[in-house]
Protein backbone atom coordinates (compact mmCIF):
# COMPACT_ATOMS: atom_id res chain seq x y z
CA UNK A 1 0.00 0.00 0.00
CA UNK A 2 1.36 3.51 -1.25
CA UNK A 3 2.08 6.64 1.53
CA UNK A 4 -1.30 8.85 2.08
CA UNK A 5 -0.81 12.94 1.82
CA UNK A 6 -2.69 14.72 4.48
CA UNK A 7 -3.11 17.94 3.12
CA UNK A 8 -5.40 18.93 5.70
CA UNK A 9 -4.40 19.70 9.62
CA UNK A 10 -5.26 16.02 10.77
CA UNK A 11 -5.26 15.03 14.85
CA UNK A 12 -1.49 13.64 14.48
CA UNK A 13 -0.39 15.63 11.48
CA UNK A 14 2.67 18.24 12.68
CA UNK A 15 2.40 21.16 10.87
CA UNK A 16 6.53 20.78 9.44
CA UNK A 17 4.47 18.05 7.52
CA UNK A 18 1.31 20.33 6.73
CA UNK A 19 4.22 22.88 5.17
CA UNK A 20 5.46 20.02 3.05
CA UNK A 21 2.01 18.71 1.89
CA UNK A 22 1.18 22.68 0.92
CA UNK A 23 4.73 22.89 -1.02
CA UNK A 24 4.38 19.83 -3.16
CA UNK A 25 1.07 21.25 -4.50
CA UNK A 26 2.80 24.65 -5.37
CA UNK A 27 5.61 23.08 -7.12
CA UNK A 28 3.65 22.74 -10.26
CA UNK A 29 3.44 26.29 -10.83
CA UNK A 30 6.38 27.51 -9.72
CA UNK A 31 7.92 24.70 -11.71
CA UNK A 32 6.36 26.27 -14.70
CA UNK A 33 7.37 29.62 -13.73
CA UNK A 34 7.41 32.60 -11.11
CA UNK A 35 3.96 33.95 -10.62
CA UNK A 36 2.92 37.82 -9.95
CA UNK A 37 4.00 39.11 -7.13
CA UNK A 38 1.86 39.43 -3.46
CA UNK A 39 -1.10 41.51 -5.25
CA UNK A 40 -4.81 39.85 -4.63
CA UNK A 41 -6.21 39.81 -8.12
CA UNK A 42 -10.11 39.13 -9.53
CA UNK A 43 -9.95 42.02 -11.80
CA UNK A 44 -12.82 42.10 -14.44
CA UNK A 45 -16.55 41.25 -14.13
CA UNK A 46 -16.31 39.26 -10.70
CA UNK A 47 -19.93 39.35 -10.00
CA UNK A 48 -20.58 36.70 -12.55
CA UNK A 49 -17.59 34.88 -12.27
CA UNK A 50 -17.62 35.03 -7.92
CA UNK A 51 -21.37 33.80 -8.65
CA UNK A 52 -20.27 30.65 -10.79
CA UNK A 53 -17.46 29.89 -7.93
CA UNK A 54 -20.29 26.75 -6.60
CA UNK A 55 -19.23 23.87 -5.02
CA UNK A 56 -18.29 21.38 -7.10
CA UNK A 57 -15.73 18.02 -6.76
CA UNK A 58 -12.96 17.23 -8.47
CA UNK A 59 -14.16 15.21 -11.28
CA UNK A 60 -16.29 18.54 -12.12
CA UNK A 61 -14.02 21.01 -11.77
CA UNK A 62 -11.58 18.86 -14.40
CA UNK A 63 -15.00 18.61 -16.64
CA UNK A 64 -15.44 22.15 -16.26
CA UNK A 65 -11.92 23.22 -17.61
CA UNK A 66 -11.68 20.35 -20.30
CA UNK A 67 -8.99 18.61 -18.65
CA UNK A 68 -8.00 14.87 -17.54
CA UNK A 69 -6.92 14.40 -13.92
CA UNK A 70 -3.65 12.87 -13.40
CA UNK A 71 -1.65 12.65 -10.04
CA UNK A 72 -4.97 12.33 -8.30
CA UNK A 73 -4.56 12.05 -4.41
CA UNK A 74 -7.12 11.38 -2.02
CA UNK A 75 -6.53 12.58 2.12
CA UNK A 76 -9.41 13.18 5.05
CA UNK A 77 -10.13 16.83 4.05
CA UNK A 78 -9.64 17.32 0.39
CA UNK A 79 -9.01 15.56 -2.81
CA UNK A 80 -6.30 16.88 -5.60
CA UNK A 81 -5.50 16.28 -9.42
CA UNK A 82 -2.77 17.96 -11.43
CA UNK A 83 -4.25 18.99 -15.25
CA UNK A 84 -2.77 20.24 -18.52
CA UNK A 85 -4.21 21.38 -21.33
CA UNK A 86 -3.74 24.22 -23.65
CA UNK A 87 -4.03 26.44 -21.27
CA UNK A 88 -1.46 25.75 -19.16
CA UNK A 89 -0.93 23.41 -15.88
CA UNK A 90 -2.51 23.38 -13.15
CA UNK A 91 -3.81 21.55 -10.07
CA UNK A 92 -6.81 21.38 -8.72
CA UNK A 93 -8.16 21.07 -5.09
CA UNK A 94 -11.74 20.52 -3.72
CA UNK A 95 -12.30 20.39 0.00
CA UNK A 96 -15.12 18.52 2.34
CA UNK A 97 -15.74 21.86 4.24
CA UNK A 98 -14.83 25.68 4.21
CA UNK A 99 -13.28 25.41 7.43
CA UNK A 100 -10.80 22.58 5.51
CA UNK A 101 -9.96 25.28 2.94
CA UNK A 102 -9.53 28.04 4.89
CA UNK A 103 -6.86 25.99 6.98
CA UNK A 104 -5.46 25.09 3.85
CA UNK A 105 -4.85 28.63 2.07
CA UNK A 106 -3.28 29.64 5.32
CA UNK A 107 -0.67 27.21 5.26
CA UNK A 108 0.10 27.53 1.63
CA UNK A 109 -0.42 31.44 1.36
CA UNK A 110 2.91 31.69 3.01
CA UNK A 111 4.85 29.86 0.35
CA UNK A 112 3.74 32.37 -2.66
CA UNK A 113 2.05 31.12 -5.63
CA UNK A 114 -1.29 32.04 -6.95
CA UNK A 115 -4.88 30.83 -6.63
CA UNK A 116 -8.14 31.12 -8.33
CA UNK A 117 -10.67 30.29 -4.72
CA UNK A 118 -14.02 28.87 -4.95
CA UNK A 119 -16.77 27.76 -2.75
CA UNK A 120 -14.98 24.77 -1.31
CA UNK A 121 -12.06 24.57 -4.03
CA UNK A 122 -8.80 25.88 -4.49
CA UNK A 123 -7.01 26.19 -8.47
CA UNK A 124 -2.72 26.73 -8.24
CA UNK A 125 -0.93 28.06 -11.36
CA UNK A 126 0.17 30.69 -12.91
CA UNK A 127 -2.05 33.99 -13.43
CA UNK A 128 -2.82 34.03 -16.92
CA UNK A 129 -3.55 29.94 -16.63
CA UNK A 130 -6.21 31.07 -13.60
CA UNK A 131 -7.53 34.05 -15.05
CA UNK A 132 -8.41 31.63 -18.26
CA UNK A 133 -9.72 29.66 -15.94
CA UNK A 134 -12.26 31.83 -14.02
CA UNK A 135 -14.34 32.05 -17.34
CA UNK A 136 -15.58 28.51 -16.44
CA UNK A 137 -14.91 28.01 -12.55
CA UNK A 138 -15.92 31.58 -11.45
CA UNK A 139 -13.64 32.40 -8.41
CA UNK A 140 -11.92 35.18 -7.51
CA UNK A 141 -7.72 35.04 -7.81
CA UNK A 142 -5.68 35.32 -4.54
CA UNK A 143 -1.78 35.89 -4.30
CA UNK A 144 0.50 34.38 -1.79
CA UNK A 145 3.14 36.27 0.40
CA UNK A 146 6.45 37.08 -0.85
CA UNK A 147 8.82 35.31 0.48
CA UNK A 148 11.84 37.04 -0.51
CA UNK A 149 13.48 34.00 -2.50
CA UNK A 150 14.33 35.08 -6.21
CA UNK A 151 12.85 32.99 -9.51
CA UNK A 152 14.95 33.35 -12.17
Amino acid sequence: MGSTHHLGRAAGVPRAGLALAVAAVLALPLAAGCSAAGKSGGSGGSGDADRAAAPANLDELAARTGCTLAGRRKAQQLQQGNCRNSRGQYVLVSFDSDQDMTSWLNEAKPWGGTYLVGTRWVAVSTPATLQSLRKDLGGHILSGEMHGMSHS
